[in-house]
């Protein structure tokens, strides 16, 4: 399973990939306004950087809702890096647009995911991933790690090719659980990384050991 961390900060965009297992960033309009990061100028050059420091894919949202308008600006999107993933919203234009981007050589992710159904048509356009929101899912009273588990199963069944990139990550069982769900890929904060190295075990021993050390 690959690892993507899903932000715009930078700082933590470079610890995690000097960590040495990360293998992208995926970012939103939210993530970018956290940021300070205003204007298409400033969007563009955030992306660049964003490319110089990880070696992976990176996904790029667009901002247009309109068929048109998301070819447009995910040809700009695009051109920015060979990495650059442009990110498309599960709308019917959006389906619209990532059929035209496929046919193009250009690579998508699907955002906002919450059935299996919309799995199936985005899938069928040809979108690189897709990306349930597992977390809003949770929220809403349902386990969102079920529709990963029925998404991967579908696929799995139909020969789809698209990749389930498992997003709205909120914790380290997130990702322990999307993993044995079928995930390609889990886009998670800084934190819920992090959280997959601790366990109390490993402090109760590694001071045990760092203890009997000072005896010998």
């Amino acid at each position: 399973m690959k690892f993507f961390i899903d932000t715009a900060n930078l700082a933590q965009i470079r610890e995690a990939n000097e960590l040495g297992i990360l293998d992208g960033v995926t970012t939103n309009p939210s993530l970018m306004a956290k940021e300070g990061i205003k204007g298409e100028e400033a969007i563009i050059n955030h992306y660049k950087t964003i490319c110089d420091i990880v070696d992976g894919d990176i996904s790029a949202e667009v901002l247009s809702t309109t068929y048109l308008e998301m070819v447009e600006e995910g040809k700009k999107l695009a051109a920015i890096h060979p990495n650059i993933i442009v990110k498309i919203p599960m709308i019917k234009d959006g389906i619209k647009a990532i059929k035209w981007f496929t046919d193009n050589g250009i690579k998508t992710n699907c955002t906002l995911i919450f059935s299996a159904g919309q799995a199936i048509l985005a899938a069928k356009a040809g979108a690189t991933y897709i990306s349930p929101f597992i977390g809003r899912i949770d929220d809403s009273g349902w386990d969102g790690v079920l529709l990963i588990e029925q998404i991967s199963k579908i696929y799995k069944i139909q020969g789809f090719k698209s990749e389930i990139l498992a997003a709205s990550i909120r914790n380290a069982n997130h990702i322990i659980r999307c993993a044995e769900a079928g995930a390609n890929v889990c886009t998670c904060p800084l934190d819920s990384i992090l959280g997959l190295l601790k366990h109390p075990l490993t402090d109760i021993g590694l001071a045990k050991f760092i203890e009997d050390s000072k005896k010998m």
